[in-house]
């Protein structure tokens, strides 16, 4: 048996509760406490803070005392495989309890609470013909994104239009499965969901009062019947994140939706009268009647921008992707697409103390509302302030539960104590921070340490997994650390975000960025350019194009009245970061991640958080003239002192010889292949002299700040890769 999680009661006896794992890791029963022990449901949002100039300093224990919730309402019994029913009547009863019996309720993690972990969606609507007897179609397209939800694969079809879900299967009732139905007077509506709501039992309540019932414990038919109540402004009321569709038969439409910072991905294609989507592009590709074919601007995006994406761009020709805080309707009066959300821009009223109260309430509520879940959670742990302050308030959280300690997890290199540089964007190494805040917070620690040839060895499935050449190592390394995550939890806690919306990066400090054009974090544009060859680089017209992408997305930002010209641009700049900088490190962490079958989640994208931090002003983010110091000052209690204002360091990257060994071999291959697609854009004799200087030859980080050397030689490794790969055909 792999996991058996045991606790004591207030009498020193022990209960069960947790996580029971049967051997063939298909299935994970919950216990749940006796209807008499203490609830494991998160708090509510507290109320705003009062005025806070003349309270005591607060601490960690009073921010995170908050009122228990009802136990949830118990769900049918389910049926459970017959190896499971074994070792729970073995399991019970060799433990003796205070009451007369031990009583698990036993819940469906696919369509109960956990029936949100992991997931995705696909489908098509077709007005011009009857799809019923194309079940193959769809079920082709859902069992590419199999790696979101291994173990059960379920269709919906109706006249015109097609439903896939990929789900984790644990145990099997009825009322669980997706696509769900559900009826009001009379119409049907049924919908495949991804996602998570962090306000379910909330949304529930008010439901009832309303007048409605309830078959299952699931969040899928809390967010479905929101939708039969409120139509498209269910959007209003949800807390989570998401992306969903819809199909309402009474208006013969589709209702799509992705959460509004975009944590969960949605694409779509649609002309013809068809519409096509899916979690991840793969699952559109996999349609008969879609081509992997590339135009030039999607050539410009792998060329001019890669590893990110313009916002709404789907790479492939004519696909797009939903963007964050956007909604759509289908109908056979065609496409809707409209934006639900953005942050807003307003004076900001609270003093430097009152504003750290009100981001300590938002984030510790972010926090344990995200830690809710009936199966094994843990949390990234890196030794930074982000990181360590989630897992500061979960392990806190934890114990106040009663529950065993908190697992954290930390990635390293292997040989990374010997060949680890210094240097202004990464000032120092992880490992003894992490272990500073593991002992700090008493949680149960696993140092993860990947080899060089395990790091190369991911680079080919990181790109299958995005559906587009990434990141290099910083993605292979994190789909590595997410498997070995997974073989204890099934939920993590991760720290991105925060710097995009604190202002942590070192381009928010440097006045010429701060009042510059285009993206800070990529200035090898001309550099790329030169790569390519002269035809490619006047069909692409790459300046022109990265220039238009920024300037878009700098005109979207809400403006403030009177604002200074100064702060209007540093505005600016935090609105180009949400959208693409954490955009893509969202998008990264959601396909690593799903890779592994691990629900990661990110408190710091809350949107109650982003819109609060929205309108602070950058003096007092910058309190104590320190990067995020507002943020500092809100965790003064929660993390040491030595923790709390430790110099940012950005995710780790690699040092390893064994690593640049091997990505050059891989790039000599490539270099020694006639026919690498990769030299029918970029000149072969330049890529040469790079690879011969094991990357030193190109002097800008290709992307971000770690993004050099062999991480730039492994880069244009995955883009030949992918365009063998994905066979793809160019458009020009």
């Amino acid at each position: 048996m792999s996991t058996r999680s045991i606790l004591k009661d207030k009498s020193g006896r022990e209960s069960v509760r947790n996580v029971v794992e049967s051997c063939s890791h298909k299935y994970q029963l919950v216990g749940l406490p006796e209807t008499n022990e203490p609830s494991n449901r998160a708090p509510r949002t507290p109320s705003r803070a009062a005025n806070t100039s003349n309270r005591a300093p607060r601490t960690l224990s009073r921010a995170l005392t908050r009122p228990s919730r009802a136990p949830q309402t118990q769900i049918a019994r389910p049926l459970i495989h017959p190896s499971t029913h074994k070792y729970i009547n073995k399991f019970t009863d060799s433990h003796n309890h205070p009451s007369s019996r031990i009583q698990l309720r036993l819940k469906l993690i696919a369509s109960g609470e956990g029936e949100r972990v992991l997931c995705g969606i696909t489908g098509y609507i077709n007005w011009h013909k009857d799809v019923r007897s194309e079940r193959q179609t769809v079920e082709k397209m859902a069992e590419t994104l199999m790696h979101r939800g291994p173990d059960d694969s379920q269709i919906w079809l109706g006249q015109h239009v097609a439903f896939g879900h990929k789900r984790l299967s644990v145990v099997d009732p009825a009322g669980g499965k997706q696509p769900m139905t559900k009826q009001k007077n009379g119409s049907n509506c049924t919908i495949v969901y991804n996602g998570e709501l962090y306000n379910t039992e909330e949304l529930r309540t008010e439901l009832k009062k309303r007048g409605y019932t309830f078959q299952s414990t699931s969040d899928t038919e809390v967010l479905l019947t929101a939708y039969l109540e409120w139509k498209e402004d269910c959007l209003d009321h949800l807390n989570g994140i998401f992306a969903f569709g819809i199909w309402d038969g009474e208006r013969d439409q589709l209702f799509m939706a992705r959460d509004r910072l975009g944590v969960k991905p949605l694409f779509y294609k649609e002309g013809g009268g068809q519409f096509i989507f899916g979690s991840e592009l793969k699952a559109i590709l996999a349609h008969p009647d879609v081509e992997a074919e590339v135009d030039r601007s999607g050539l410009a995006e792998i060329f001019g921008l890669g590893p990110s994406r313009t916002p709404g761009h789907g790479i492939f020709k004519d696909i797009d992707e939903l963007r964050a805080g956007h909604a759509l309707t289908f109908s056979k009066n065609g496409l809707k697409r409209w934006r639900y959300w953005n942050v807003k821009s307003m004076e900001h009223e609270d003093n430097e103390e009152d504003t750290a109260a009100q981001v300590r309430e938002l984030f510790v509520d972010a926090v344990q509302r995200q830690l809710v879940s009936d199966v094994p959670v843990s949390a990234f742990l890196s030794g930074g302030v982000d990181s360590s302050a989630i897992t500061a308030i979960a392990a806190d959280y934890f114990k106040k539960q009663g529950k065993d300690p908190l697992p954290t997890f930390s990635v390293d290199y292997e040989g990374n104590d010997q060949h680890f540089k210094k240097s202004k964007f990464q000032p120092s190494s992880d490992q003894p921070w992490v272990q500073k805040m593991a002992a700090f917070s008493q949680s149960d620690h696993h140092d993860e340490v990947i080899s060089g040839g395990a790091l190369a060895d991911h680079l080919k499935e990181s790109v299958t997994l995005r559906d587009q050449p990434g990141m290099a190592d910083i993605d292979s390394s994190m789909l590595w650390f997410c498997r070995q995550i997974k073989r204890h939890t099934t939920v993590s806690l991760s720290g991105e975000c925060a710097d995009e919306i604190f202002g942590g990066y070192p381009w928010f400090h440097d006045p010429s960025t701060v009042g510059g054009d285009g993206f800070p974090w990529m200035r090898s544009l001309d550099s790329r350019i030169d790569l390519l060859h002269p035809e490619w680089q006047k069909k692409l017209d790459l300046k022109t194009y990265v220039h238009d992408r920024a300037r878009e997305t700098l005109e979207e930002t809400p403006r403030l009245t009177g604002e200074s010209k100064e702060e209007a641009k540093r505005r600016e700049l935090f609105y180009l970061n949400i959208h693409w900088f954490m955009a893509q490190l969202l998008d990264r962490k959601d396909r690593m991640s799903m890779g592994a079958s691990l629900e990661v989640r990110v408190p710091y994208a809350e949107h109650k958080l982003v819109e609060y931090v929205w309108n602070i002003p950058w003096e007092m983010k910058m309190a104590g003239s320190r990067e995020k110091g507002i943020l500092r000052k809100a965790l003064e209690g929660v993390l040491p002192d030595e923790v709390l204002y430790r110099k940012k360091s950005p995710y780790p990257r690699t040092f390893q010889p064994e690593y640049t060994s091997a990505v050059v071999k891989w790039m000599d291959e490539v270099l020694a292949d006639p026919d690498s697609p990769l030299f029918g854009f970029m000149n072969r004799e330049k890529i040469a002299a790079i690879v011969k200087s094991e990357g030193k030859e190109f002097k800008d980080p290709w992307y971000g700040q770690l993004m050099r050397g062999p991480q730039l030689i492994a880069h244009l490794c995955q883009i030949d890769y992918w365009l063998r790969k994905y066979d793809i055909k160019v458009n020009e």
